[in-house]
């Protein structure tokens, strides 16, 4: 029997237009007390009227304490509840993609909150991040298997997201797990490590931004900073650039990026260049070099509030160094996946950098994440990618 939690005058105003989030100071922990629920129990939330408003999954040590799941009094996320989020996740991308190598499960903008999974064909990447989720994995793991018939499910529960709700740190392997998950974007082939890549092996929230890089690259001269195994300057490479630099501090990646060269046949066109990603344009700023298109795309500078200030810096530092490495009238793609950075301030801080150097630029394309990053209309925190395109001249 589901628990029940009743919220705070006012606090369902949120909720009744379509936001999954409880914050724990919205709850009438006089009616319902909080803190006798453990993590990762389901409980139907009602207004202070008495309203049903859904079914949540709770973690009461947590500032979001539920997060809504479905809008069913006594919801169960049991086989046949997941069976039918996948089956509608699952439409979307058929529509969107002709080969199933996509983010099946986008979390909250897919009405699964703590979830995600990408598709590599007949293998499976999930990754949980709330108490509920996990505490409801094998009712997940059922329904994907009676859906899709894996070959293999990989679940990658070994990221900072679980910190927030205080879960451990877990791989686990379910079927059978090549060393490497194959997938095709943008009619380009990669190979990327099942088990040690960073965080679910590919990243295909940029597909769209790289197809646009391959549409601008032929016989180009291309850098790729922060490169991880080549995912923009390979496809650049396969679209005809006349030479390709990949920047990455990683040895495995840099090894990625050769292998995926390779598989590719365009290796006598792709190298890479191991470093910090500052230390290796720096170094190539004193050698002379100039690129006709430089890529960055870095890890979030700016993961909470706190870090805005350090991390709008460390976004100057790169595009600056980025122009100075840029041919006139070549292009700057410059890419953030720091949900609290907006595309008006990332344009500011490259405009900032471009006029600093006595320089012009026009903004000429500004990209978001792929259609299987779907976002949810009431909850900004799901639009996170911005990949935007200027000629610096």
């Amino acid at each position: 029997m589901t628990s029940k939690l009743y919220l705070n005058k006012q606090a369902d105003r949120r909720l009744k237009k379509g936001h999954l989030w409880i914050y724990s100071n919205e709850v009438d922990t006089h009616r319902s007390p909080l803190k006798a629920m453990q993590p990762g129990d389901v409980a139907s939330v009602y207004s202070t009227g008495g309203q049903c408003l859904g079914s949540a999954m709770i973690n009461p040590q947590t500032l979001i304490c539920g997060r809504l799941f479905s809008l069913a009094e006594h919801a169960i996320p049991d086989e046949a509840f997941f069976v039918q989020r996948l089956e509608y996740a699952l439409a979307l991308r058929e529509r969107c993609f002709t080969a199933p190598y996509y983010r099946l499960v986008y979390g909250d903008a897919d009405l699964l909150p703590g979830v995600v999974i990408d598709r590599y064909g007949d293998v499976f990447v999930v990754q949980l991040s709330t108490a509920g989720m996990d505490r409801a994995r094998d009712a997940l793991l059922a329904a994907l298997n009676s859906l899709f018939s894996p070959v293999g499910i990989i679940l990658r529960n070994n990221h900072s997201g679980r910190d927030l709700e205080d879960l451990p740190d877990e791989v686990e392997t379910f079927g059978s797990i090549p060393e490497l998950l194959a997938l095709v974007e943008n009619d380009t082939r990669f190979e990327v490590p099942a088990l040690t890549g960073q965080k679910t092996g590919w990243f295909y929230d940029h597909r769209p931004n790289r197809a646009l890089v391959r549409q601008l690259a032929r016989d180009k001269r291309v850098l790729d900073v922060f490169s991880y195994i080549g995912g923009w300057g390979i496809q650049a490479a396969t679209a005809g650039a006349s030479e390709v630099v990949c920047v990455d501090s990683s040895p495995a990646a840099m090894d990625g990026v050769g292998h995926n060269a390779e598989i590719n046949g365009v290796i006598d066109r792709v190298s890479g260049m191991r470093g910090k990603a500052v230390e290796a344009m720096k170094e190539l700023v004193a050698a002379g070099e100039r690129f006709d298109m430089v890529i960055l795309d870095p890890p979030a500078f700016i993961r909470k509030r706190k870090d805005q200030k350090a991390g709008e810096a460390a976004y100057r530092h790169i595009n600056e160094l980025a122009i100075r490495l840029l041919q006139p009238g070549g292009i700057l793609v410059s890419a953030s996946c720091s949900m609290p950075l907006t595309d008006d301030m990332l344009t500011a801080i490259v405009y900032g950098a471009v006029h600093k150097q006595g320089r012009q630029a026009r903004l000429f394309h500004v990209g978001g994440q792929g259609m299987d990053h779907p976002v949810h209309p009431m909850i900004p925190e799901t639009r996170y990618i911005k990949a935007q395109f200027f000629r610096v001249d």
